[in-house]
């Protein structure tokens, strides 16, 4: 049994949320917890709103309904930290910043070109060895490949520790290789962080092997709870055309 008093956060509470363009309703009636030391897998065919979600609990798109973070004490957390890795981020292989100039230029108000400190490159490094990417402290952002840029935008994203880390199909542009990998290092910070984390993504082979709990949208939730039971639901046969 998971034991939700280890972190700040106890969970996330999205209660009746409903987004609109226009006359168009995007997703109604959208319910679910998601609970720290947890990872929940939002998953639906294209076009089922989990990226629009998404943009409302980032706070980027206007919504009805309430999103409560709650900590273990029942206390509500007014401003609470959230990492995001994104579905995709280019730099141009001509560009001379680093990984060390990128990441610490995210935690500064000073230019890349101002120099950095020798701590501050050790503290770095620090945090990229848990991700096994160290060695690619110094590497330029254009010459990195699809999981190893996913690898360094996870690191940013989980410095500082947030209360709820989101992972918007991070694993697109990897290859079959790095895919387990990356998984497993989610899993890793799942573990020793005890942290919350929402994963958007298509590869229901993966989800099936890593992901605590699930959650089906279809423009509302249509089926929630562990991945197994989702899994072998009616609505997932109806989203997916077959059944786990």
């Amino acid at each position: 049994m998971i034991n939700h008093n280890k972190c700040g956060l106890c969970r996330v509470d999205i209660e009746n949320l409903a987004v609109t363009s226009g006359d168009a309703i995007l997703i109604d009636n959208i319910n679910l917890s998601l609970h720290c030391g947890e990872l929940t897998a939002l998953i639906g065919k294209n076009g089922a709103g989990k990226t629009t979600l998404i943009k409302a609990i980032l706070g980027e798109r206007p919504h009805s309904g309430t999103i409560s973070f709650l900590s273990h004490e029942d206390g509500k957390i007014k401003r609470p930290r959230i990492g995001y890795v994104p579905q995709y981020m280019t730099f141009d292989k001509s560009t001379p910043v680093s990984v060390a100039d990128f990441m610490l230029a995210c935690k500064s108000n000073h230019p890349v070109w101002f120099g950095d400190k020798k701590s501050d490159i050790e503290k770095l490094k620090e945090r990229l060895s848990e991700l096994n990417c160290a060695d690619l402290v110094y590497k330029r952002m254009g010459d990195l490949s699809g999981g190893e840029l996913q690898r360094v935008m996870l690191t940013s994203a989980i410095d500082p520790m947030p209360d709820l880390l989101i992972l918007d199909e991070p694993v697109s542009g990897i290859d079959v290789n790095g895919l387990d990998l990356f998984y497993r290092l989610v899993c890793s910070i799942r573990d020793k962080y005890h942290i919350a984390i929402l994963l958007v993504s298509h590869d229901l082979s993966l989800i099936k092997k890593y992901a605590d709990m699930a959650v089906l949208l279809d423009k509302t939730v249509v089926a929630s709870g562990e991945t197994e039971d989702v899994f072998k639901t009616e609505a997932f046969k109806n989203a997916f055309g077959y059944l786990e």
